[in-house]
């Protein structure tokens, strides 16, 4: 792990990004790193300012006070995240579900089949989010998720070609989509802050707060 880690560093130096599309929220190493995330084209999707700012204050209201109530953790079941506090959260007020239920129209192939339960995440200032693909026993072909308080960059790496990479800039107020291709066969994680650059443009990660829906699995008996 030691050993990748370095050499996907020494790669990502030496290797610049480009656009390869027409979103500026996504840089990708090659453009047949583009063409993976890209066809189709609801692969991998970033839209800004997805919430307005009434919707975005809504969200806030409800979930940042009892988030801070928690206490910060340093290890995680399955050694995906560090320096975080989490909750599922199935009951929200009338505006937030309204929002909830427009993203599920909106990502989902079959809205029916979404997750009851919605994730919240809350990322320490120190925190981060280690390269993972999360188990298919917990979650389908489709993740969303909101994205509040601090930008952060979201990086995939492709499980088998660690050459192929895209940098995702989440900013407060955006929503990313990651279908089928992006969701099995890429990585994510969000990087530490000093980590954290865009276009060789560093964006300051402070705590950051996400609100992520997901579809059923398509074998929950799976390992």
């Amino acid at each position: 792990m030691i050993v990748y880690t370095m050499l996907l560093k020494q790669f990502i130096k030496q290797n610049s990004y480009r656009l390869y599309s027409n979103q500026s929220n996504i840089i990708y190493s090659s453009q047949k790193a583009a063409d993976l995330l890209q066809k189709p084209s609801d692969t991998l999707q970033v839209y800004d300012d997805y919430l307005t700012d009434n919707e975005y204050n809504n969200f806030l209201k409800e979930i940042d006070g009892y988030m801070k109530r928690k206490r910060y953790e340093y290890s995680h079941w399955d050694d995906a995240i560090h320096g975080y506090r989490e909750s599922e959260k199935s009951e929200w007020n009338t505006e937030n579900q309204q929002v909830l239920s427009r993203i599920r129209q909106f990502a989902f192939d079959d809205p029916k089949q979404t997750l009851v339960h919605v994730h919240v995440l809350d990322i320490a200032k120190d925190g981060y989010i280690k390269p993972h693909i999360d188990a298919i026993r917990y979650c389908g072909t489709t993740i969303t998720g909101l994205s509040f308080l601090s930008s952060s960059i979201m990086r995939l790496v492709h499980k088998d070609d660690k050459t192929l990479i895209a940098n995702i800039l989440l900013k407060p107020k955006s929503l990313y989509i990651l279908k089928n291709i992006a969701r099995f066969h890429f990585t994510h994680e969000i990087l530490k802050d000093q980590e954290s650059y865009f276009n060789n443009l560093h964006i300051p990660r402070n705590r950051r707060l996400s609100i992520i829906c997901r579809n059923m699995p398509l074998d929950p008996t799976a390992g």
